[in-house]
């Protein structure tokens, strides 16, 4: 009798430190979600999007939104750059970092605690950037990760230091690699809103904005046509910053600071397990999109400080 309360306690202990161990890295999920994809389309301002009544420059997400849905208060609480808004949304906390690819960010990111758990599937994470600059989201300065389960890139001309590439190549590279790398989880950014508000052209930002809409409808197209990605991939569009509200400093042409252009960004997803035809003005702000994502694909971020969006979903 001693012995089999002994042998019981044994197995209960043994169980408890398997399970516990396990959950340090995959979180138990009922999610239909199989593939996640992040859409950046870059330095849009809000006014010019969702808070554009007419959305007269993004036809396709307003007509997805009845298939998706749309968080109307959502924030880039950190620094309003480039570098430091995509590592926001990658790593799931905010840091001041050189804006010109000069520096990894601190944490890991969703791509490299994926591929701890799949390191097989490095050809399925995916970092594809029309900026050359965006491929330090591929590793961090962390000792224990740095250099250690990284993302495949895509970025510039032809990566970190070759300049910048249009925003077709970029479209087409990833539509490509949709067919042919069976994508699981990736990054992906669009310039020209940014480019063209910079150079102060106000026709090509808006162009861009509309551009993009379209890239993103066509990316949607392809992924319900593929068995691959229908019913089982979740998209999710975002910004990395806005631009300065009109009145204040010059405009829709920089960004940088803490007024409400540059930091109410956009923030549309649609898939499975997100609600349809359904708006929220919840706060969320862009770490959450780490949390929500590692939510969605099965694993635990212990280093963000994010939270999952857990009201978007059905």
């Amino acid at each position: 009798m001693k012995a089999n309360v002994i042998l019981e306690y044994t197995l209960l202990f043994s169980l408890t430190i398997l399970y516990s161990g396990c959950s340090k890295d995959i979180s138990p999920t009922v999610y239909k979600t199989k593939n996640v994809i992040v859409v950046v389309v870059d330095g849009a301002r809000y006014t010019e999007t969702w808070g554009d009544s007419t959305h007269q420059y993004i036809p396709h997400r307003y007509s997805m939104l009845s298939e998706g849905v749309l968080c109307n208060n959502f924030m880039n609480n950190g620094v309003t750059s480039t570098v430091p808004g995509h590592t926001a949304m990658c790593t799931g906390n905010y840091e001041i970092l050189n804006n010109g690819g000069m520096e990894y960010p601190s944490f890991p990111s969703i791509f490299q605690y994926w591929l701890k758990l799949y390191p097989q599937l490095t050809s399925s994470a995916w970092v594809i950037s029309t900026k050359d600059k965006l491929e330090v989201l591929s590793d961090c300065k962390d000792v224990n990760w740095q250099g250690k389960f990284r993302p495949s890139t895509d970025c510039g001309n032809a990566g970190l230091g070759s300049g910048y590439r249009d925003d077709s190549t970029t479209f087409a590279n990833l539509q490509s690699k949709l067919s042919t790398n069976h994508i699981r989880i990736a990054l992906v950014n669009f310039k020209q809103p940014d480019a063209a508000g910079h150079a102060n052209d106000s026709l090509a930002y808006l162009q861009g904005i509309f551009d993009t809409d379209n890239y993103i409808y066509q990316l949607w197209q392809q992924i319900q046509n593929d068995p691959f990605y229908k019913d089982q991939t979740t998209m999710i569009v975002t910004n990395d910053h806005g631009r300065h509200t009109a009145g204040h400093l010059d405009g829709f042409v920089s960004h940088g600071d803490s007024c409400d252009g540059c930091r109410h960004i956009e923030l549309f997803g649609i898939g499975p397990d997100f609600k349809k035809n359904y708006v929220t003005d919840w706060h969320y702000e862009q770490i959450d999109i780490a949390n929500t994502v590692a939510e969605l694909m099965g694993f635990y971020m212990p280093t963000s400080k994010g939270k999952v969006m857990k009201n978007i979903f059905k």
